[in-house]
């Protein structure tokens, strides 16, 4: 797999029209919020989709097209929207929508979805199993702590047939929804950045694949237990309400969905990826 591309700042261009008549003025300067320095900043978390906005930029290089988009990487899960709500970016890539209904509730954060990107299936490790079969009674198995990415690994976990959660909790369920543990599994909740360094402490764990890849898995290869193509977390693409029609963004997203960006996406992931859009 490709060398992650570290901040890359490549060209980007945009149709930028003004209005005529006596709301020209504030027309304009609307169309011009997201690049009126001449730069897209788009917020990211290191791996995977930190690469798939640079191969963005590359393919707007390439067109000759005339503003810039730098990508600002981030680690955790929580800041990227913080940071796009506080316009410190001006999109950003890296989460799904449960996860991102969430935290537009509990930050009361005024973003909007504007498109989608590709699917990670979350899966399950180990270092010392090869089936979720093999685990044995009592073993540690970690999750995700934030509580969208705990529902998903939960509902990972019932469909591998390692628990039974109460009915009608859904996404919304955590360690304590889990109401049948026939092999008494001990289930530990941690960052999902840390899970991968912390396997060799647990028997298995869910790890979402972003992080999976930066560990060096191939999740499509390693993972002992993975999400099914249907998933239904699709990652999107999020900006500021006031932004979303931004000609910017428009380009960006044709950009994204390109036959040229699928096709990257086949050639480099080995199917951990899956387009979505």
């Amino acid at each position: 797999m490709k060398k992650w591309i570290a901040g890359s700042v490549l060209v980007l261009s945009a149709a930028v029209l003004g209005a005529c008549g006596s709301g020209e003025e504030a027309s304009t300067k609307e169309a011009e919020s997201l690049v009126s320095d001449g730069v897209l900043t788009v917020g990211v978390t290191g791996g995977p989709h930190e690469e798939l906005v640079g191969k963005v930029a590359e393919l707007a290089e390439e067109q000759g097209l005339d503003f810039t988009i730098e990508t600002k990487v981030f680690s955790d899960y929580v800041m990227p929207n913080v940071a796009l709500a506080e316009e410190e970016i001006d999109l950003n890539s890296f989460q799904t929508e449960p996860f991102f209904e969430e935290m537009k509730k509990s930050r009361d954060l005024d973003l909007v979805r504007v498109g989608d990107t590709v699917t990670f299936p979350m899966g399950i490790y180990s270092l010392d199993y090869k089936d979720v079969s093999e685990l044995p009674e009592g073993a540690k198995i970690g999750l995700p702590s934030d509580p969208t990415n705990s529902g998903r690994a939960l509902a990972l976990f019932e469909k591998a047939g390692l628990l039974k959660v109460k009915e009608g909790v859904g996404l919304q369920a955590t360690v304590m929804d889990i109401a049948e543990n026939k092999n008494n599994y001990e289930f530990i909740e941690l960052d999902s950045a840390q899970i991968p360094r912390q396997l060799n402490e647990l028997d298995a764990a869910a790890i979402n694949t972003n992080f999976a890849l930066e560990a060096g898995f191939v999740p499509a290869e390693d993972s002992i237990f993975i999400e099914p193509s249907d998933s239904p977390f699709v990652n999107l693409v999020a900006s500021r309400t006031e932004n979303k029609d931004d000609e910017a963004i428009k380009q960006f997203l044709e950009l994204y969905h390109s036959d040229e960006v699928k096709q990257f996406i086949e050639k480099d992931f080995s199917g951990s990826l899956i387009p979505s859009w």
